[in-house]
């Protein structure tokens, strides 16, 4: 008799939710100064302020708690246009996220800070690079961006990466063992995003191949993906 034929398990890419409240952001040396920006409000240095980070670096996740608690509208800076500047700072407190060279109006944004500064609104803008890397041709704003105040975010310390591993997989419903972490922990780039997709992966490959998340699971993962061309 022919050996029975077992169908291959599909995996369906379905959205999981990533929660960015208060209570589920992971602090650490790294963030720590982010974080205490966010709950100093509305007591800040200046109403315009940067976070500034690598991808992954808590940046979308601190701006939600600050609209949060601050009821500011949310934004990405691509989005701006001078007609939409008003609105935007309604409730006279906004979040730009994603703030880079040359993916943005110059003259929205310059019209924005302007606006915001009539208005005495509150602004935070976030960005990989710092406001004095971000190359505009116009002086005048490149003279506003400059005087912005800066909180730098830096790569997760060990601890901080562990949690983050942790928390991406229980916001993807993931039961997985220290075993699971540690290997992870040692292996991945030091980032969030890496940790982000590395879970990811194990996910989907988990649901595809019916296998539960194990360590020799994300070791067979990670040598694929490390000798894919």
């Amino acid at each position: 008799m022919a050996g029975r034929v077992h169908p291959r398990q599909l995996a369906f890419s379905l959205p999981h939710a990533e929660s960015l409240s208060r209570d589920n952001f992971l602090e650490g040396p790294a963030n720590a100064a982010g974080l205490a920006l966010v709950d100093s409000w509305p007591e800040w240095p200046n109403r315009i302020m940067w976070l500034a980070g690598p991808e992954g670096s808590g940046k979308s996740h601190l701006a939600a708690i600050w609209a949060e608690v601050s009821g500011a509208r949310s934004t990405t800076a691509n989005a701006l246009s001078a007609p939409t500047v008003p609105g935007a700072l309604a409730t006279s407190a906004l979040v730009v996220e994603d703030l880079k060279a040359g993916d943005f109006d110059e003259r929205a944004l310059f019209h924005l800070m302007n606006l915001a500064r009539e208005d005495g609104a509150f602004v935070l803008f976030t960005g990989r690079e710092a406001p004095a890397a971000v190359e505009v041709e116009l002086r005048d704003l490149r003279s506003r961006l400059r005087t912005i105040p800066v909180i730098s975010l830096a790569p997760p310390d060990d601890q901080l990466f562990r949690g983050l591993i942790v928390k991406f997989c229980a916001d993807r419903q993931l039961a997985v063992d220290e075993a699971v972490v540690s290997y992870l922990a040692t292996r991945l780039e030091r980032s969030s995003a890496a940790a982000r997709h590395a879970v990811e992966l194990l996910d989907s490959e988990a649901l595809r191949l019916g296998r539960p998340v194990t360590r020799a699971l994300a070791a067979e993962l990670l040598r694929d993906v490390s000798t894919s061309p």
